[in-house]
């Protein structure tokens, strides 16, 4: 029997060691599967906080959104450029004006490229800026309060691409147009596009302090189509790059027509050079309209302004600060290393990866190395500005960033994989696949003087059967990697909204801890403020009836109104009492032409509705906040237009 014994329990150790002792190994090592502690490294336990914030572009939802690393779990998602019934964004009367563009109440837009604030080249968390890509336009996102602060649009310009991206101090946020068009607008064949049309660059300065965002100026470019760009960092600061394809300057069929030239242009641009023209008195103001939205943080009420004129720069006015750098071919992601010395352009017709030395540039503007010039602006040799080449290192490259220890990281969209590479000797290190069709990846801090490099995520174009089927849309998917190690690990698949093209990510201690809890009452200057329940009332100015109403847990004053009659328009100024954090309250009207509000802490919000029916209707609360929630409500009686009811209103007692 003890000869039996021993036997088991041998038999027994050598099971338990095959399947699970070896709980170190890596996936796809030796041990195989069972030996992974893949989960581990994405598992966050319940009450603990991931350990990096991720903020996606929302591509045609219009939005952003904010995911957890190392978690792949779905925080918030941020409306920016779209109506957003969760919350009343653009349907409440304070938020509508942020929509506001020069062609009207514009409620969408095309989001795509995120960029966090620095300072001295190091992300500093403050606030997180993004493009709309078809109505152009460049947002404003504060990370202490999660909101959309202020919204900029940008005239001269359509498809706005190759934005928001920003300098190492937050001092501009660029705007280059994807499609150049007539400067200004009017009405011309389309035939005669080449040599009539313009790309504008535009510099947006942003305030120091408080983030406000102004067109310093604008450069009338070429008609290329500007696709991304990069601002210079360190040795190479005072620069911006920006990748130029169709430089042939087709206009139709330009899969085959804009693919024509071996070789498109990085350009090269000193705002250093052209910020001392401006400052000086340079440019030319020229007629223009565009939009410009801000939040007050006092009010919290978005005032829209109709600006007239913005000021542009030709070229030819400040000689020696645009320089053209060869690049091939059709060029689309445009990325500077952490050091500012290599400029990555990525060629997504290019068996080769290009990489530019800024010395190199430098050198060759010095000795006026020359290859020519397009339009007046000097095109560099490419000999003399290339650093050297990644050779055949996949099919289709789109993007770049670095994990700040001498390694890159750049997407293949055709073969479907993300490749690391080491600048300077140029060789592949390692290569992964994505499943399927990638587009950006990012890693946290990636784009800066210094990459947080611990995590990589890339964004996939194509999901197919990475999740269980919902239908022939499915939503795309963001794939972690590790790469703490020379070799890049898989660890998590999980979905993102809309179609992401890019993405910011930081460490989360850079912005959790100031992350606004509530809005204080004694600060609350909303000008239709009730900051208690003895300031509630109902007025009437002609048609239009204030309700000056407050809420906390578990009713709203007043809860009853009378007066209301068929043709009015019925302004609910609704401010939530509570000093809590995380305890918003609701409003939705039964037949408001809108959306509900969702009223923060200390916050004002305003509904309108227009009654169209006589009768007695309700109103309640969207966001359950009580065991006492089902009891929020409140109705508002509606009488004929010619009725003689008086206004009146009243909680907890019957209207006499």
């Amino acid at each position: 029997m003890k000869k039996i014994l021993k036997i088991s329990v041998a038999a027994l150790c050598v099971l338990v060691a095959f399947t699970s002792c070896n709980n170190s190994g890596k996936s796809g090592g030796k041990s195989g599967a069972l030996a992974s502690n893949i989960a581990e490294k994405v598992y966050v336990a319940p009450g603990e906080h991931d350990s990096h914030y991720a903020f996606i572009s929302g591509g045609y939802s219009g939005n952003l959104t904010v995911y957890g690393l190392p978690s792949g779990r779905l925080f918030k998602e941020i409306p920016v450029f779209s109506q957003f019934p969760t919350n009343g964004y653009g349907y409440s009367e304070e938020s509508k004006p942020m929509l506001e563009t020069s062609y009207g109440f514009i409620p969408w837009d095309d989001s795509h490229h995120p960029d966090i604030s620095q300072t001295n080249g190091v992300l500093d968390g403050r606030w997180v800026f993004i493009n709309g890509n078809n109505t152009p336009r460049i947002a404003r996102v504060g990370l202490r309060s999660f909101e959309t602060e202020e919204i900029i649009e940008i005239p001269n310009s359509a498809g706005n691409h190759s934005s928001s991206f920003i300098t190492e101090n937050t001092e501009y946020v660029v705007a280059g147009t994807r499609f150049s068009v007539p400067v200004p607008q009017r009405d011309m064949p389309i035939k005669d596009y080449k040599g009539n049309f313009k790309g504008a660059l535009t510099f947006i300065s942003v305030d120091p302090e408080h983030g406000h965002m102004d067109i310093k100026f604008q450069v009338l470019m070429p008609g290329f189509n500007y696709d991304l760009s990069h601002p210079g960092r360190g040795k190479s600061h005072g620069w911006f790059f920006f990748t130029t394809y169709n430089t042939e300057e087709a206009s139709t069929l330009l899969e085959v027509n804009a693919s024509q030239n071996d070789k498109d242009f990085i350009a090269a641009i000193n705002w250093k050079k052209i910020e001392e023209y401006v400052n000086n008195g340079g440019g030319t103001m020229m007629p223009a309209n565009y939009a410009h939205n801000v939040l007050d943080e006092n009010t919290h009420v978005t005032t829209s302004t109709l600006k007239k004129e913005v000021r542009v720069i030709n070229p030819s006015e400040v000689p020696g600060a645009i320089y053209l750098l060869p690049t091939p071919k059709s060029p689309h992601g445009c990325d500077v290393d952490p050091s500012g010395e290599y400029i990555v352009g990525n060629g997504k017709l290019s068996a080769n990866l290009t990489v530019h030395s800024f010395t190199k540039m430098l050198d060759a503007i010095e000795n006026e190395k020359f290859a020519g010039d397009a339009y007046g602006i000097p095109v560099l040799n490419f000999e003399d500005v290339l650093a050297g080449s990644v050779e055949q290192p996949g099919l289709g490259p789109l993007h770049t960033e670095f994990d700040g220890k001498g390694n890159a990281y750049t997407t293949f969209f055709i073969s479907s994989e993300v490749v690391k590479w080491k600048l300077g000797t140029w060789e592949v290190i390692d290569r992964k696949p994505t499943y399927y069709s990638v587009g950006h990846l990012t890693i946290p801090g990636g784009n800066s003087r210094e990459p947080f490099g611990k995590y990589m995520f890339a964004m996939n174009k194509i999901t197919k059967d990475r999740y269980l089927p919902v239908g022939p849309e499915m939503e795309h998917s963001a794939q972690l990697y590790d790469i703490s190690g020379e070799k890049m690990e898989l660890l998590l698949d999980f979905p993102t909204h809309g179609e992401p093209h890019y993405a910011a990510a930081i460490p989360a201690e850079i912005i959790k801890e100031n992350s606004l809890k509530f809005y204080k009452l004694a600060d609350n200057k909303h000008p239709r403020k009730a900051t208690n329940e003895s300031e509630t009332k109902v007025v009437r100015d002609g048609k239009n009836v204030h309700v000056y109403m407050t809420l906390i847990r578990s009713h709203f004053t007043p809860d009853n109104i009378e007066g209301i009659k068929v043709g009015d328009k019925v302004f609910f100024h609704v401010t939530n009492l509570e000093q809590d954090f995380d305890v918003p309250h609701g409003f939705a009207m039964i037949g408001a032409n809108n959306a509900e509000l969702l009223i923060a802490p200390g916050q004002t919000r305003t509904l309108t509705w227009e009654p169209k029916q006589v009768g007695v209707w309700p109103f309640y609360c969207t966001d359950f906040c009580s065991a006492l929630h089902q009891e929020m409500q409140g109705y508002v009686r509606v009488s004929p237009a010619n009725s003689n009811v008086p206004l009146k209103w009243s909680l907890g007692e019957d209207i006499e």
